[in-house]
């Protein structure tokens, strides 16, 4: 996954145009229902389709976030204490407004983001697909109510925890945010999110159509900063939960900060997606699956497919890929990688594997487009006879790069997912039932597909991963949230004395 703070000021600043004035100017941090200034230091935001400056992002202080958690604070006992049918309402509202305004959002994370129009598009639909499953969370938190003894009855009720903390990464600068926060503030917390460095600005309009929604001062802020901010969201104690996205190194950092603090923390981190091809597989099918899941957002997905392992006789599946793959070009129908440095990391993974004794066989390196000169474009690439040492097949390369390694058998193929760190997905392509149940059955991930490139659940499934790419405990979409954004409280009543005392009263 992204990393959620991976440059400092000054690696920004280099990017900046020479004089050049940002688009939309400088940020303000979220606060209170209004947008406050913050003096200091910045960073440069950069258009990764162009290399245009779209604006100065602040670097906020633990003084700054202080402010944010007094704000939140202050409004959450007027908001956990409004009923939850009347909470969703503003979600209804802002569910209307993401469908209002959702070709101007989408043409804002493409532009910040690099990912096409139509795959911006697309993620503004899943917010609205989240929002909808926060609409639903009053069915779902009625609690349980028994009679245990004769007059005496136990529930179980779900309050919010408090000001909770959402630290958000680069590469779904809407779907993500909208992954945590419109179930947390549905089950009454407060929440600061704190957007990458690298693409604030959809967070803004997301803020502003809260606003507009009806949500009250203080329940949703937003502080804008770099790693000294989550760091001050870890430590602050006044932040009852934090969820993170972004790179595994980063997500241990949190968790680790987080927890020590005696905060509830889930921390989403990296992955490497493997797919297993069997020679039964849809040549067709399989090859727009593969192309797609390599290549859809760039390859900036923690759900994208880096690594394929064919078992036995898979040539005629592997050409149907290359086919798949030459189709998809840079700036038509591939967006932008992230930034320079990004693409050129990609390159080197491809160069390095390539000197190791792979095979190219669609080469995405030293793409450009006409026009855009500045932007920063990897090619889909297509790396035959990888080998598992090689450090493309272990590592995230976060790039629109697809490593096929080779195998005889379905248990060796399982042998080398399985021998991955990370366990978000993994995915196999047969028509063969019951190698399919073999797959979901073994291999070590917490999301499987069959003939699915893409395995991401649909609400009210939840999205999770296992081994180093989930840190905690539960998971931050669907129903499962619902244990992670409340408590829980029993109580037991009893309003009959002439029942008399037994064990159970």
């Amino acid at each position: 996954m992204a990393t959620a703070t991976s440059h400092t000021a000054d690696e920004a600043r280099t990017s900046r145009p020479a004089s050049a004035l940002p688009k939309y100017g400088r940020l303000k941090n979220f606060v209170g229902g209004a947008f406050i200034d913050v003096p200091g230091r910045s960073m440069s935001v950069i258009s990764p389709l162009d290399g245009s400056f779209l604006a100065e992002m602040p670097c906020s202080s633990a003084a700054d976030l202080d402010l944010a958690v007094k704000a939140a604070q202050a409004a959450f006992p007027a908001w956990s204490r409004t009923p939850i049918k009347e909470r969703v309402q503003v979600l209804f509202r802002y569910r209307h407004l993401l469908e209002k305004h959702m070709q101007d959002l989408a043409a804002l994370v493409s532009e910040e983001n690099g990912k096409t129009l139509g795959e911006a598009v697309a993620e503004i639909e899943k917010c609205v697909e989240l929002t909808e499953f926060a609409t639903s969370l009053p069915q779902l938190v009625t609690g349980e109510v028994l009679e245990v003894s004769k007059g005496v009855e136990c529930r179980t009720e779900h309050p919010p925890l408090g000001v909770v903390a959402s630290i958000v990464p680069f590469n779904f600068p809407a779907m993500v945010p909208n992954w945590t926060m419109p179930n947390a503030l549905a089950l009454g917390n407060c929440m600061i999110i704190k957007p990458s460095e690298k693409v604030p600005l959809s967070l803004v309009r997301l803020a502003e159509l809260l606003q507009e929604a009806g949500l009250p001062e203080g329940v949703f802020n937003i502080v804008n900063g770099d790693s000294e901010v989550v760091e001050a969201i870890c430590d602050h104690p006044g932040i009852e939960a934090i969820s993170f996205v972004g790179s595994t190194k980063v997500a241990k950092l949190v968790y680790r900060r987080a927890t020590n603090n005696l905060k509830r923390c889930l921390a989403l981190g990296g992955a490497k997606n493997h797919l297993l091809v069997l020679p039964d597989a849809k040549p067709e099918m399989t090859a727009q699956n593969v192309a797609a899941s390599m290549s859809g957002c760039a390859g900036q997905r923690c759900m994208a497919a880096s690594a394929m392992i064919g078992v036995g006789a898979i040539d005629h599946i592997i050409e149907k890929i290359c086919e798949e793959a030459r189709r998809i070009i840079p700036g038509r129908n591939l967006g932008a990688v992230i930034n320079a440095e990004a693409k050129e990391r990609i390159e080197r993974y491809i160069t390095e594997a390539e000197q190791q004794g792979a095979k190219v066989l669609v080469d995405g390196r030293g793409a450009t487009v006409e026009g855009k000169d500045k932007g920063t474009y990897v090619g889909p690439t297509v790396i035959d006879g990888v080998k598992p040492h090689m450090a493309i097949a272990r590592e995230e390369v976060f790039g629109p790069v697809i490593s096929i390694m080779r195998v005889d058998t379905l248990d060796e193929a399982l042998a080398i997912e399985n021998a991955n760190p990370y366990g978000n997905a993994a995915a196999v392509f047969t028509q063969n039932g019951g190698y399919a149940r073999y797959v979901i059955d073994r291999a070590s991930a917490g999301m499987v597909g069959v003939n699915v490139g893409v395995p991401v659940p649909r609400e009210p499934f939840s999205f999770g991963g296992w081994n180093e790419s989930k840190f905690g405990v539960g998971d931050i979409t669907g129903k499962s949230s619902i244990e992670f954004w409340t408590r829980l409280k029993k109580s037991t009543v009893k309003w009959n004395p002439e029942a008399g005392i037994n064990w159970m009263s």
